[in-house]
């Protein structure tokens, strides 16, 4: 058995197709296959059912292969730590960054991290919470920037920041008349909301009763906050923005933002990743250049009361 063959049964299964796997490994569809078929022998099972179009695991075979991801993320991880015990910053990190987090905090440290750090390859891709945490489990990705606390088993959460929610308000919305707001202003408003499948949508819906949401005649769920602000700036509306969010609104937007009185909510912002992974100091170097390029106030835990998922 060795990693190379390893690595081609987990294309054969990404891409369900043994071409398309040889294709993405760079060699002919005969090497790979002439490989999978000897690892077959050599374990003495069927991997794949060949007979499906798509190809598909056989029961055996996915548990083999969640295993070779474990090992070749693993193999990867050793000549990495390598470098890093010999002073050398270099390596891949694989990152999972939520949809509401992506816009607003990416922009403030890649370029920075980057220049300082020119030996090192950050890939990064937009993965609501349930992906990222799935991705991680199976060793495709490193780590992930979410919204915590989860306290899910096996992963290890480091806090980064904190972010308050403010509540954003259309043009002469009657709200605009207070300073502040209290969350029971928002139980009869006319909210929008995230689609499902977005974390900051069940803090929203923790916040607010959600019972009460829906009242408007026209409903719309968008996957992105800046469709949201669109729909308010448009149409007519609340909806809620995490603070990073909320730096980029020009003077006249940012006189419709309304900050909760009393405790106000925050999200924390983590990076989590398993407890098994390998690349402490790269994920060292990430933190500190994030955490460096948020205001100050947004990394303390003081900085309101943190929204927990129900």
């Amino acid at each position: 058995m060795t990693i190379q063959q390893l690595e081609y049964i987990i294309a054969v299964d990404k891409h369900r197709h043994f071409g398309n796997a040889a294709e993405s490994c760079f060699v002919t569809q005969p090497t790979l296959s002439a490989q999978v078929n000897k690892l077959e022998k050599e374990l003495g099972v069927i991997l794949f059912d060949r007979s499906k179009m798509p190809v598909i695991p056989t029961e055996i075979g996915a548990t083999i292969i969640e295993q070779a991801k474990k090992v070749t993320s693993h193999s990867k991880g050793i000549f990495e730590l390598v470098s890093q015990l010999k002073g050398d910053v270099s390596g891949v990190i694989k990152i999972g960054i939520i949809p509401t987090l992506a816009p607003y905090l990416l922009h403030r440290f890649i370029r920075v991290f980057l220049e300082k750090y020119p030996n090192v390859q950050l890939q990064v891709e937009d993965l609501i919470t349930e992906e990222i945490l799935k991705r991680l489990k199976n060793d495709e990705i490193d780590l992930g920037i979410i919204v915590t606390p989860l306290e899910e088993p096996g992963f290890l959460e480091k806090p980064m920041f904190y972010e308050k929610f403010y509540a954003y308000l259309s043009k002469d919305h009657p709200l605009l008349k207070k300073d502040r707001l209290d969350i029971k202003d928002l139980e009869n408003a006319d909210m929008w909301v995230l689609q499902q499948g977005h974390c900051f949508r069940d803090q929203v819906l923790n916040l607010c009763n959600k019972t009460k949401f829906h009242r408007m005649n026209f409903h719309y769920e968008s996957g992105s906050l800046e469709g949201l602000k669109n729909m308010v700036n448009k149409y007519q509306g609340i909806t809620l923005l995490p603070e990073l969010a909320t730096f980029d609104l020009t003077e006249e937007e940012k006189l419709r933002l309304r900050r909760f009185d009393k405790e106000e909510p925050i999200r924390e912002v983590s990076i989590i990743l398993t407890r098994s992974f390998l690349k402490k100091k790269l994920v060292e170097l990430l933190y500190n250049e994030i955490t460096a390029s948020i205001p100050h106030p947004m990394t303390s835990k003081a900085h309101g009361k943190i929204v927990r998922f129900k």
